[in-house]
């Protein structure tokens, strides 16, 4: 029996069942949610190992739930043909996008293909650091940047500077997504729950205090405003 559980996001039934079925098949514990708002409130009692996310959902769509899901992996399945949307839904969070109507074992395999993703960077981390994990001790790494959650600093080597908690937040969300633009709206939606007092139109000062701070501890300016999206951090 697979130990895997998977989450389906979708609300027209008779795609869910079929989806349901395939992976059952497969061996997959699956959970359902019919609706944004359903899925989010059953996220709070379990987390699965992957999630298949519809777009077109009632209530919360699809593109709102995909930021409050946390690091879970994220197949994005949907109707939707221009590029442009699977451009952005990969640069938000996604980690694979299908077309419907898709082949069911061309789904299964790119399910298999993230788990296997997701369980090798697992395994990695859990070797590097004696079986306790970064998020475990509150650490992000990302190139040669250490951030301590919990400390609230960041550190190269032997340097290293405070950070306010909305500083520690921001800087956060985006270096578990280096490389990748994030939205202002998207940063702001996902620290939410710690930085209340962080607005949209602050938002770009603590970006630049953020900027200067790590500038101190390498010379390198490790975060660039994206045009009409917002920032990105790279190593």
């Amino acid at each position: 029996m697979s130990e895997h559980k998977i989450m389906i996001i979708e609300d027209e039934v008779n795609i869910g069942n079929m989806l349901q079925e395939a992976l059952e098949m497969e061996k997959y514990s699956v959970l359902r949610a019919y609706s944004g708002t359903e899925a989010l409130m059953l996220l709070e009692k379990e987390k699965p190992d992957l999630v298949l996310l519809d777009l077109m959902l009632p209530g919360l769509s699809g593109e709102e739930v995909l930021p409050k899901l946390n690091g879970i992996p994220t197949i994005v399945t949907s109707a939707k043909t221009d590029i442009d949307s699977k451009v952005k839904l990969l640069y938000e969070g996604a980690c694979d996008y299908v077309t419907k109507p898709f082949v069911i074992s061309e789904l299964l395999a790119r399910i298999a293909a993230q788990l296997r993703i997701s369980e090798m960077t697992n395994q990695k981390i859990m070797e590097m650091t004696g079986g306790i994990s970064d998020s475990e001790k509150g650490l992000v790494r990302a190139g040669n940047i250490i951030l301590d959650t919990s400390l609230l600093t960041a550190r190269v080597g032997d340097k290293e500077t405070s950070l306010t908690r909305t500083e520690a937040a921001i800087l956060h969300i985006l270096m578990i997504n280096v490389n990748r633009p994030l939205g202002r709206s998207t940063i702001l939606d996902r620290i939410s729950d710690d930085t209340p007092d962080c607005t949209e139109r602050s938002l770009k000062q603590h970006v630049s205090n953020i900027r200067k701070k790590l500038q101190q501890l390498d010379d390198i300016d490790h975060i660039d405003a994206v045009y009409g999206i917002g920032f990105r951090f790279h190593k």
